[in-house]
Formats: structure tokens, C-alpha cells, sequence
């Protein structure tokens, strides 16, 4: 009986959810937004789903995903960004996570535990960032630059016109206020490098 109940739930939850597919369906930008998929269901080991049920999965039990999508929504054509204001006002966004939408972000980024996290920088493909992160500006000369799968752990801050090359893993607390080469391993306040990867 419980089973049945839960299975109801679902079902009744994924229906409720369903309007967000047709955003999927107007735009452009699917084949990143598969990628996205693809990198929450590995990264929250996740039961493969077709990308349509993840879709309404994460809109159901993962509220910082709502903002990267409103975000790849915006990214794309006229139709699927004009769909997504309407979307955002039934099912809103993660009111504790802010992503620019200035910023210019590969597929494949991943949220874990968004509290209280602003992104306000381009990177590339396959980041991951944690809770109580900070990217962004320090003052007016410009906002970070991130390279492919890099990491950005709790409580991290990366902060001005800087370069953080591929590969990097940007410890817990760190302050990162000056380029970080790349396969490497950052730490401390002001961060420097621990380790660094051949």
C-alpha cells in the first residue's frame, strides 16, 4: 500500500511539473541541457531516466537546478525564453542560489547544495560548484574566468579579473584573488597552490 501511495505521488508530482517540458521542446539549447542532465544524474547517482522524466525529477526534488535551466532557457531562441519567464512565475527559482545571466557557462555544470551561492562568472564545460560559494567581481576591472572541470568547494570565493585554468580544485574557504594555473589544487586565504597534477 505504501508503495502504491508513493508511486501516486510521483505520478501526480511529475504531472504537476509538466508544463516545463514544453520549454524543452521550443528551444535551441537541448543538446546542452542534455549535458546537464547527464552530469546531475551521474554526479547524484541518479537512476538513468530518459532526459524528459529527469527533467521533471529535478524540477521536483532539486530546486537549484530549476535556475540552471531557466538559465540555459534564457541562453537559447526567443520562444523558449519567453516561455520561461511564464514558467518562473508557477514554479519558481532557488531563492538562496543567484546565476547571473550575463555569464557565459558550459553544459555540464553541477550544483551540490546551492545555499547561499552566486555565480557571476563565464566558465567552461563540467564545473561543479558547493554550498556558500561566491564568483564573481571585486571591484570594477572585471569577474573570473573558469576553465573546464573545475571544482569550486564550500565556502570557496573566487573573486576579480582572474584566470582559473582547467582541472583545478578550489578548496574549502579558499580566497582566490589572482590566477590559478591549471591542474592544480588551491588552498588558504589568499589562496596557493597544494598540489599540483601532471
Amino acid at each position: 500500500m505504501k508503495s502504491l501511495v508513493r508511486k501516486l505521488f510521483f505520478w501526480l508530482g511529475t504531472i504537476w511539473y509538466s508544463p516545463v517540458l514544453l520549454a524543452f521542446f521550443l528551444t535551441d539549447v537541448q543538446s546542452v541541457i542534455k549535458v546537464d542532465l547527464d552530469r546531475w544524474q551521474s554526479s547524484l547517482t541518479w537512476t538513468k531516466r530518459p532526459y524528459l522524466l529527469q527533467i521533471l525529477a529535478l524540477f521536483k526534488e532539486v530546486p537549484e537546478y530549476r535556475n540552471l535551466y531557466y538559465f540555459r532557457l534564457f541562453k537559447g531562441n526567443s520562444a523558449g525564453r519567453l516561455l520561461m519567464y511564464v514558467l518562473k512565475t508557477v514554479y519558481p527559482p532557488c531563492p538562496y542560489f543567484f546565476l547571473d545571466n550575463s555569464c557565459n557557462i558550459g553544459p555540464g555544470l553541477f550544483i551540490q547544495h546551492g545555499f547561499s551561492t552566486i555565480i557571476m562568472a563565464d566558465m567552461g564545460s563540467n564545473c561543479w560548484v558547493n554550498q556558500q560559494v561566491t564568483i564573481g567581481h571585486k571591484d570594477q576591472t572585471g569577474r573570473p574566468t573558469i576553465g573546464d572541470n573545475v571544482r569550486i568547494t564550500a565556502g570557496a570565493k573566487v573573486l576579480g579579473n582572474i584566470t582559473i585554468g582547467d582541472n583545478v580544485t578550489v578548496g574549502a574557504n579558499a580566497v582566490v584573488v589572482k590566477d590559478v594555473p591549471p591542474n592544480c589544487v588551491v588552498g588558504g586565504v589568499p589562496a596557493h597552490i597544494i598540489k599540483r597534477s601532471t
